[in-house]
């Protein structure tokens, strides 16, 4: 036992001297895997944080959660020419389905894609993500309020000329100042700001933050209905404990008749759950990570290929020493791990400085972007330093065989 640590030992001393040798040619054998290592943690962590703050974005919410609307929150069989021809979901339909269908704890209508302008005295915000919406959908997206409170099932109902404000937006219309009893303009009518929604930060698509909520009813009194060409949807929260797929079917029966729609007609609307837009978003994320290994997988091969192409010249450049070690006794396992730890000790190196700067880089990210945490999980380091270690090994063995096994009489004729 004591021969072979003390040989691991020895080779590792030859090892760390024929790298500290040959500084250049390290450095760039080590620029290779840095590279390829960096590249494939750095994608793999922002897949995972990517996925990661989209969760926590929807953590909130009950993945049978429904979006009944004319347009599909994923992949569809529908030809396009077929879905533009849909009716749009307005407030009538909404009103049927709360009073008819069975089993529904809220529900909430809501017109998107409002962009409108907000003006508080001499300060003007364009562009402000302004959403109609009942006010089911409070419980619904399980809001959280900072200041004052949400509008009533009253206010929504009689279009009350109220709004919440989401905090980023509240900050930047009112700096210091306390929103909440204020008057505010927007579509160019005055509304006054109950509450203030708490910090949700931006995992995906639009962030509450940003957003200002008024009563769907109140917009719905000069703007055709609340509609002008906007999307619309009923969003529904069924009772906990129902069978969602005996839900979905009752509704879709319901609404079939509603429209009139015949037995041999196909549905002129679709029914979105949250729980099939969350297996869509991990396909996706299933996607890029693929994408991730693919691009990745060619830079571990550049840098494995450059390691290769490096112990080779090295075992060129000392085969004279390789004779005369051998002619003084040296065995072959003495040789072989001599190389074979010059491209592990490469490779582990190269692993651990793509892994710093990854570290780095998160760092920074995470202190500069407030809205997007960046994660480095223990996986992805244990992941960046096991491949480096196997590309080490699968690098340098061929060269380090072929090291061992030279004749050491022809290798020192040969470095001669």
């Amino acid at each position: 036992m004591l021969v072979y640590l003390r040989v691991f030992k020895e080779s590792f001393s030859f090892a760390l001297n024929a790298l500290r040798n040959n500084k250049l040619r390290t450095f760039l054998s080590l620029l290779g895997v840095t590279v390829g290592i960096f590249s494939i943690i750095a994608v793999l962590a922002a897949v995972d944080s990517l996925d990661r703050n989209i969760k926590e974005n929807l953590s909130g919410l009950d993945k049978n959660t429904i979006y009944l609307t004319k347009f599909s929150f994923g992949p569809t069989d529908v030809p396009r020419w077929k879905r533009d021809n849909f009716p749009q979901v307005d407030h009538d339909d909404y009103e049927f389905i709360r009073r008819s269908v069975p089993d529904i704890e809220e529900s909430a209508y809501v017109i998107f894609g409002g962009s409108e302008t907000v003006r508080y005295q001499a300060e003007t915000i364009s562009n402000v993500n302004v959403t109609p919406v009942s006010s089911g959908i409070y419980t619904i997206d399980d809001l959280k309020i900072e200041k004052g409170r949400f509008y009533s099932e009253l206010e929504s109902d009689t279009g009350s000329p109220v709004v919440v404000l989401g905090t980023n937006l509240a900050e930047n219309l009112f700096d210091n100042i306390d929103p909440v009893g204020k008057v505010i303009r927007i579509f160019g009518r005055k509304l006054t700001v109950i509450g203030v929604l708490k910090k949700y930060g931006s995992g995906m698509g639009d962030s509450p933050d940003d957003k200002a909520f008024v009563p769907s009813n109140f917009v719905r009194r000069f703007r055709n209905g609340g509609v002008d060409g906007l999307p619309g949807a009923v969003v529904i929260k069924p009772k906990s404990g129902v069978d969602i797929g005996a839900f979905e079917q009752v509704l879709k029966q319901k609404f079939r008749a509603y429209r009139g729609l015949k037995a041999d007609e196909d549905d002129d609307f679709f029914v979105n759950k949250l729980s099939g837009l969350v297996t869509f978003i991990d396909a996706i994320i299933s996607g890029l990570n693929a994408v991730g290994w693919v691009i990745s997988a060619f830079s571990l091969l550049v840098g494995g290929f450059g390691i290769a192409n490096i112990m080779f010249v090295s075992v060129k450049e000392r085969t004279n020493l390789i004779g005369i070690q051998k002619s003084l006794g040296a065995k072959n396992r003495f040789i072989l791990f001599q190389f074979l730890f010059e491209a592990v000790i490469l490779a582990v190196v190269g692993g651990l400085v793509g892994l710093f700067l990854v570290w780095g880089i998160a760092m920074i990210m995470n202190n500069v972007v407030d809205d997007f945490t960046f994660v480095l999980s223990f996986w992805n380091m244990f992941i960046g330093f096991g491949l480096s270690t196997l590309i080490g090994l699968i690098s340098g063995v061929i060269p380090a065989v072929s090291a061992s096994k030279l004749d050491p009489v022809e290798a020192i004729r040969t470095g001669m």
